[in-house]
């Protein structure tokens, strides 16, 4: 008897051991991403746990509501596409023995379970993408940081305290996925090229409307998406290729630059005429 109660006592360690939470969409699932995601008040006030209303709260809380890869609410796909995400914030937060630290490949730079529900912040440790190019750009700045040593009057970390303010203004934005996605991919750009961390070609000089004082100096780096940062005196700018039907056109923030057969169309500072210049040899 005694040799049978031992039996039965291992089974029911075994079922604790591997409970039903393991089943996508189980009722025990649905329970286990509540403790996780909570979606209530606190106060006992919520959605029926399961329901469509909470797999919506779940998705918001997850900052994912409203993406195009997120599967069918009522779908095993579904089921899966939130534990994957649960899970790799989980290993975010508690993996390589540091805690709050993202493993590899799981998850962006920045440690997950601290982030706020519906943040940008959440969104991107909900996405693949986003947090590969979190990544991508926490090596980026870290490259430019060590050429940024010498650098007067000390202005990177200041810049980039800045941008990670203007990227969380995405939230405002009809596609907020896409925003984020190019305020990185622009801010990688605009390091490799500032810093030099990916190779250019130039400088090349272009001698504008016969004037000497004219003259722009441009080099162009091999960025995504390419950039040029381009010199007329004491000012400089960074601008950024844009689609065009002939030649290579570059903006900035006042300044654009279109090439065209060794021939350049430059407008330098807001509502300045457009000059015509030539490279020199």
């Amino acid at each position: 008897m005694n040799k049978l109660l031992m039996m039965a006592f291992a089974l029911c360690v075994a079922g604790v051991a591997h409970p039903q939470s393991e089943v996508l969409c189980s009722d025990a699932w649905y329970r286990s991403i509540e403790k996780k995601v909570p979606t209530g008040d606190g106060q006992g006030h919520g959605p029926d746990v399961g329901s469509d209303e909470w797999k919506s709260v779940v998705e918001f809380k997850l900052g994912i509501r409203g993406q195009p890869d997120v599967p069918e609410r009522d779908s095993q796909a579904w089921c899966r596409h939130i534990d994957q995400i649960v899970r790799s914030r989980h290993a975010s937060a508690t993996g390589s023995g540091h805690p709050g630290r993202a493993l590899k490949g799981a998850g962006p730079s920045f440690a997950c379970d601290q982030v706020e529900a519906g943040s940008i912040e959440a969104m991107i440790c909900g996405n693949a993408e986003l947090s590969a190019l979190d990544r991508k750009l926490s090596g980026v700045y870290a490259a430019a940081s060590r050429k940024a040593t010498n650098e007067h009057p000390p202005r990177l970390k200041a810049e980039q305290s800045g941008w990670i303010k203007g990227r969380n203004e995405c939230w405002k934005s009809g596609d907020r996925h896409g925003c984020v996605r190019d305020e990185y991919q622009r801010r990688i750009a605009e390091l490799q090229a500032r810093y030099r961390l990916v190779p250019g070609k130039g400088p090349v000089r272009f001698l504008c409307d016969g004037s000497p004082v004219n003259e722009v100096v441009a080099t162009f780096f091999q960025t995504d998406p390419p950039t040029l940062i381009a010199e007329r005196g004491d000012s400089i700018s960074l601008m950024y290729l844009q689609p065009s039907g002939s030649g290579a056109k570059y903006q900035g923030r006042n300044e654009t630059f279109w090439e065209h057969h060794g021939e350049a169309s430059i407008t330098w500072g807001y509502g300045a005429p457009e000059m015509h210049c030539k490279q020199a040899p």
